[in-house]
């Protein structure tokens, strides 16, 4: 009679003794929490090689491609042809000319930004009107080789400089970088929403996400205006940019933490950082980035931020709606996508339902 017992005993120990299973092992690993630690590590490291190498590639050594060039009268006279060739030449790309006839239409066309310089015959010689605020580098690699050229074919070239950069922002790279803010704080914030306020309910994340928007954009643009003064900004639309960056920037964020859990990191820092920066056009103008680059980056957050802000800082009065269609438009798709799929959203409150509210017995 007590026997029974004791067998039980020992074969019940005995199962519990036994080593576990590789199936066993394989499942506590899953639902530990190294395994997301184990991916994320080799994310980050495999992460590191791009994101240096999409900066260093567009940045490192900036090429001209083509460089739009608006012409006012006939480069046939004096030394206009040869030092046209000459650009070329030295520069191994092309002067896309286009002509105008009067000047005030050229410097209207480079106010639209459709032009990088003016290029209009002077004597025997000719006179480039680089444009600072268009973009730096160009400015710089246009100046710099003008005065080679002019000096090797013995073609009088005066400079200068139409559209100089504020004071503050000698090298055009300040709104770059408050831009390059509002991104990077938009889906860090809405990370931060995702892990301390998950009880939020979608449409509550969507109005919390515009809140920090709107107060971050607004502490970024008096920080640079009038706490440190580096640049005369005209408030509002600057404000209104940031705030449209930041939105957009998180609710991408939003977009794929619904679509995919806990790695929605890893297509938003493609997205924005990897991608998006590089090519916005803020650090290296379009014209000096490989050509596929600049034609992608206008249709993403980063770029259409860096050229509404560019804008309307440096061309007032010549604002484009393309830049505010495309953030309106990701930060349109992102929001719906976001809704539709709300049920997936990881978090939210659990509603009571009312009878569960309801006193007992009543």
């Amino acid at each position: 009679m007590t026997g029974a017992p004791e067998e039980a005993g020992e074969a019940s120990h005995g199962a519990h003794g036994r080593p576990p299973t590789r199936a066993e092992k394989w499942a506590a690993f899953k639902e530990s929490p190294f395994l997301p630690a184990l991916v994320l590590v080799f994310i980050l490291a495999l992460a590191a090689a791009p994101v240096a190498g999409s900066y260093t590639y567009t940045m490192a050594n900036p090429t001209p491609h083509r460089i739009p060039t608006a012409v006012v009268g006939s480069l046939e006279s004096g030394g206009g042809r040869a030092f046209v060739t000459g650009m070329e030449k030295a520069l191994n790309t092309s002067l896309v000319l286009t002509r105008y006839a009067t000047y005030a239409g050229a410097r209207d066309a480079v106010d639209e930004q459709d032009e990088f310089a003016i290029l209009r015959p002077r004597g025997p010689g000719v006179e480039l009107d680089v444009a600072g605020a268009s973009g730096a580098s160009v400015a710089q690699v246009l100046a710099e080789t003008g005065a080679e050229v002019g000096q090797r074919t013995g073609v009088p070239v005066v400079i200068r400089d139409i559209k100089p950069l504020q004071d503050g922002d000698p090298r055009g790279l300040a709104l770059f970088y408050i831009s390059l803010a509002a991104v990077i704080v938009g889906f860090v914030g809405a990370i931060q929403l995702s892990v301390h306020a998950r009880g939020l309910n979608p449409a509550e994340r969507i109005a919390f996400t515009l809140a920090y928007a709107l107060l971050g954009a607004f502490a970024i643009a008096a920080t640079v205006d009038w706490l440190l003064g580096a640049l005369d900004l005209p408030f509002a639309e600057s404000w209104f940019v940031l705030a449209l960056t930041m939105f957009t920037s998180g609710m991408v964020f939003t977009m794929f933490n619904t679509l995919m859990g806990r790695w929605a990191m890893v297509p938003t820092w493609g997205l924005m950082v990897l991608l998006g920066n590089p090519s916005s056009g803020g650090a290296v103008s379009w014209p000096l980035l490989p050509s596929a680059l600049g034609h992608i980056g206008r249709w993403l957050p980063p770029g259409a931020s860096v050229n509404a802000q560019h804008t309307a800082v440096y061309f007032q009065g010549h604002q484009h709606l393309f830049p505010f269609l495309v953030l309106a438009a990701w930060s349109l798709v992102s929001c719906t996508v976001f809704w539709v799929y709300r049920h997936r959203h990881p978090g939210g409150r659990d509603r009571v339902p009312a009878h569960a509210a309801e006193p007992a017995g009543a």
